[in-house]
């Protein structure tokens, strides 16, 4: 595989269902510190990468891919193999934006591809350009919020929908929700909702006693299947999720006794804190895949680093509960304070520090296409930091198909 990290950025519609990825790339270097390559380079390998190599359904599964163009790939000096149906064309505001981009954005809007103005900070100068496009997104960090509403009734003249990016705090989100706004882009789902003095739902207050219970450092074979049994359905989960053809075992299990048997404690105490945060019904269900993700790459990594860790279910769970603040609406350290967990795993959540803190960074990095900060992790390759995102991309969608979601 060419030497390019891939990643993706989630858009949400109103609902927050997913509505599409935009795709994030970069070129690195195996021998030295990572160089961004030109933008027609850079376009060229994303593209063969996601497509030929990688994979669409892989990065994407049913959602749009949106993909930032060149001006001179709009202008068809390179190749555009793609499926119509399944990607949005991006082309950046700080394009030139004359005659004959017009004409070539035309081209592709007749043969059936959805356009999208990437960037925007105002309806000026856009002319023609509003007319080709499908959508418009708006850079809710560079706009002045004074004018948005003043920018949307303008961008609504020309009928085109209407993508808030860079929002990165659910009050954002309200703002944008309430303007009118179609679509979201942005990392404030992972940002906790948390509102002083209002009273913790029943679900989540269960679910945190749950964890408790699951995670005392004392826990016997007995307790933890004890656990397991209250709930008829997350002991059904449990051993479809052990049994899947994700993982290749000798032996079907069939109990829960059997799977502690087999598995060890911590492996199991991972696998239904997964399942209990699942049940969490409040939330979008994107958030939990997210912490799946997180999950199941931070043990990749921790397989895979130079000093290979045994205790792997440790990684898992750090991932996993890197969401916790989100998925109840509290600071994460009233949520740990409530959860005996150790000192490494503690620091490596609230801190980021130690082995697992510093694995944590990394994986938020590459979510975030944090490109710069991912080189900087010295524990794995880079290609083995891009393989096991990917992998762990796989394992999650996987895993949510077991769950019946």
């Amino acid at each position: 595989m060419l030497e390019v990290f891939v990643g993706r950025q989630p858009i949400f519609d109103r609902q927050l269902n997913i509505f599409g990825y935009e795709l994030l790339f970069r070129k690195y270097e195996t021998d030295t510190k990572a160089d961004i390559m030109d933008g027609d380079q850079a376009t060229s390998q994303v593209i063969l990468n996601t497509f030929m190599e990688i994979g669409l359904e892989r990065l994407v599964g049913d959602g749009l891919a949106f993909i930032n163009l060149t001006r001179s790939f709009v202008l068809e000096k390179y190749p555009l193999p793609i499926a119509k149906d399944r990607v949005v064309l991006e082309i950046l505001e700080s394009n030139i934006m004359d005659k004959a981009l017009v004409e070539a954005l035309k081209t592709f809007g007749s043969r059936g591809y959805q356009i999208a103005l990437d960037d925007v900070v105002s309806p000026e100068n856009l002319g023609p350009f509003l007319d080709i496009a499908d959508i418009v997104k708006v850079d809710l960090m560079a706009v002045e919020r004074s004018r948005l509403r003043e920018y949307i009734t303008e961008f609504r003249k020309h009928h085109v929908k209407m993508l808030a990016e860079k929002v990165e705090t659910i009050e954002d989100f309200d703002l944008c929700k309430g303007l009118g706004f179609d679509f979201f882009q942005g990392y404030f789902l992972c940002k906790p909702n948390v509102v002083r003095g209002r009273k913790m739902p029943a679900m989540r207050l269960n679910t945190l006693r749950l964890l408790a219970e699951l995670h005392n450092p004392n826990i016997e074979f007995q307790e933890l299947e004890n656990i397991v049994k209250q709930d008829v359905s997350l002991s059904y989960k449990l051993l479809r999720l052990i049994n899947s053809a994700y993982y290749t075992r000798p032996v079907k299990v069939q109990s829960i006794r059997q799977a502690l048997t087999l598995l060890g404690i911590k492996k199991v105490q991972a696998w239904v804190s997964l399942l209990f945060l699942s049940k969490i019904e409040e939330k979008p269900h994107e958030l939990m895949h997210t912490a799946m993700v997180r999950a199941h790459m931070c043990e990749l990594l921790a397989q895979k680093q130079k000093q290979k860790q045994k205790d792997t279910e440790t990684d898992f769970t750090v991932g996993l509960f890197s969401v916790l603040d989100s998925l109840l609406d509290l600071p994460l350290a009233e949520v740990l304070s409530s959860l005996s967990f150790s000192d490494e795993i503690n620091t490596a959540l609230l801190q980021h520090q130690g082995r697992l803190g510093e694995e944590l960074d990394c994986v938020l990095a590459y979510e975030k296409g944090d490109w710069d900060k991912v080189m900087d992790y010295s524990h794995n390759k880079p290609s083995d930091i891009r393989d096991a995102y990917l992998e762990a991309l796989k394992w999650a969608r996987l895993v949510n198909a077991e769950m019946g979601y």
